[in-house]
């Protein structure tokens, strides 16, 4: 299937990319950040497990158990301080 991925904030800056277009079989949010990593480099270190790192399906906050379907659209950023 077909999704859209947004990185956002440092994960932004860390990809060097705001977006791109994914081809994957994975079932779920957890697999596909698995799937991310797995390509090393900057992927490994910006979503890393021991990361703290929030994820959104379709614009909604999602846990990692979320299904995935085609065109889905996945955003990840790091949790947002302020004050």
């Amino acid at each position: 299937m077909r999704l859209t991925v947004k990185y956002f904030a440092s994960i932004r800056e860390a990809l060097g990319q705001g977006s791109e277009a994914v081809e994957t079989s994975v079932p779920d949010l957890a697999a596909l950040r698995d799937e991310l990593v797995a390509r090393g480099g900057a992927y490994a270190q910006a979503l890393a497990r021991g990361k703290a790192v929030r994820v959104a399906l379709n614009q909604v906050m999602s846990d990692e158990s979320a299904a995935l379907s085609e065109g889905s659209e996945v955003a990840f950023f790091p949790p947002v301080t302020g004050g």
